[in-house]
């Protein structure tokens, strides 16, 4: 794929929400960090050195051998002598997040979000690989439409379009978007009629690759934008049944029985009844969840707060403990952040005329780390299964781990101050979401971020001892 701007998105130094370039090269030894070194593998301390941003040595989980370019003991013991130190008791260090599907409508002149804008606002938020559903202005439903790229440390995937245009009239050209290097095939946001959506899989030009398919029926919503819940009939606002979800849901685990090697995959799952049909199901397709349900319901947010319209409706407290119980469970594999960028413009219209979604990448780890970490007790190994491992199985992809002499990895520090309004001076987004939770959790370092910016300015935090002196200082 083409990279459509030839340099990272390195952070602007008049850029408050990111850090500085640096005149010297810095050079960080994390003592005892926390490992998260790939899937399957208990977490562990380690000593890691990083240089430049770059991993230059892991110590190993033996010392019968040393991991990374220092390949001397010599080189080891002087990079190791003249590195800063830093306790890493606290910190967690594991591989980028993987987004199995966002928006982008306008990459190059969008006034919401360009590709460049995204691509610094998912680093910031330690996302290193991000999938682009079709829907654009220019619709992406033919190879010269699947050209985007981002450069290295980041990846940018592209989903090929199911039907020509996004109109669920005829089917796209499933074959050439393959050869074009698409990850995978994905509709619109409500599932296309049934037998156009029978014609493609039965053709099945997309080989193994995924089809991504929305369980929705928009004409069943009765215009609501908050799932028809207890809070949200208090609180008078316009409902949308489970139904919208459930019926669609039926035809496509129909379709699954029918075509047992369709490789189906479901978008954004958002109510308990469609859970436990799920459940019911001896073979389900492997769902994703938007991150925001995992956090909000309709008893979370106050009525003039941002974060109510999304697709699929937003539910209530009871839709949101399903969603978690079945992301810890398994039955959904991957969040997703399901970007949709919107201006300070089209904001200011009144809830009920603007367009659905939010944006935020730079929100979804501190609030999944308060959400499932702190409040549900999750291991930090079960998070980063639900936002890397399990997004990378759902996209078809190798799962990620930490390499030595990589840029793709990402330092969390759990109990930094989340910056405020994280995710702004980079996005051009205007539609983030309100904050709930503690306000804590930061990436406090990343290899994504280009060599002049990849340890967090201000760290170690002012007022705790995380620099140790270097040996015989």
């Amino acid at each position: 794929m083409t990279p459509a701007f030839a340099s990272p998105p390195d952070p602007s130094p008049s850029d408050p929400a990111q850090p500085p370039g640096t005149a010297e090269p810095r050079v960080i030894l994390l003592r005892g960090v926390n490992l998260l070194e790939a899937a399957g593998q208990p977490p562990r301390r380690a000593d890691v050195l990083i240089q430049e941003g770059v991993l230059a040595w892991i110590s190993p989980r033996s010392g019968n051998s040393q991991s990374g370019p220092l390949n001397t003991a010599e080189a080891l013991a002087d990079a190791l002598e003249t590195a800063e130190r830093v306790d890493g008791a606290d910190l967690w260090l594991g591989p980028p997040l993987v987004d199995p599907h966002s928006s982008l409508e306008d990459p190059l002149l969008g006034r919401a979000e360009t590709l460049e804008s995204l691509a610094a606002a998912a680093a910031a938020g330690g996302y290193g690989t991000v999938a682009l559903l079709p829907w654009a202005l220019d619709w992406r439903d033919r190879p010269e439409r699947l050209t985007l790229g981002w450069p290295e440390p980041l990846e940018l995937l592209l989903w090929g379009s199911f039907s020509q245009g996004g109109a669920d009239l005829e089917l796209a050209r499933h074959g050439d978007q393959i050869a074009a290097a698409a990850i995978g095939l994905a509709c619109g946001d409500q599932l296309p009629p049934l037998a156009l959506l029978e014609r493609g899989l039965r053709l099945a030009e997309m080989g193994a690759h995924p089809v991504l398919l929305p369980p929705r029926d928009g004409s069943l919503g009765q215009q609501g934008f908050v799932r028809e819940r207890v809070e949200a009939l208090q609180a008078g606002w316009p409902v949308d049944p489970a139904a919208s979800e459930i019926l669609p849901l039926e035809l496509i685990l129909g379709l699954s029985e029918l075509l047992p090697a369709a490789p189906l995959r479901l978008m954004n799952i958002s109510t308990q009844e469609a859970l436990q049909r799920l459940a019911r199901q001896s073979t389900p397709p492997p769902a994703s969840v938007h991150w925001w349900h995992l956090v909000a319901d309709s008893s979370r947010l106050d009525p003039a707060d941002g974060g109510w319209r999304t697709v699929p409706s937003l539910g209530g407290p009871q839709d949101r403990q399903a969603l978690i119980a079945a992301l810890a469970d398994g039955l959904i594999q991957a969040v997703a952040v399901h970007h949709q960028a919107l201006d300070a413009e089209e904001q200011l219209l009144p809830l009920d005329q603007r367009r659905p979604g939010l944006a935020g990448h730079g929100r979804v780890l501190p609030s999944l780390w308060q959400a499932l970490v702190v409040e549900a007790g999750w291991p930090v190994a079960q998070l980063w299964q639900a936002l890397c491992w399990g997004p990378a199985a759902f996209l078809g992809l190798d799962p990620p781990s930490l390499q030595p002499l990589s840029r793709r990895w990402i330092l969390f520090d759990p109990q930094a101050p989340t910056p405020t309004g994280a995710g702004r001076g980079v996005s051009l987004a205007a539609n983030l979401p309100p904050e709930i939770g503690c306000g804590r959790g930061a990436l406090a370092g990343s290899g994504l971020r280009g060599p002049a910016g990849w340890w967090a300015p201000g760290f170690p935090r002012p007022g705790t001892d995380r620099t140790a002196r270097r040996p015989g200082r």
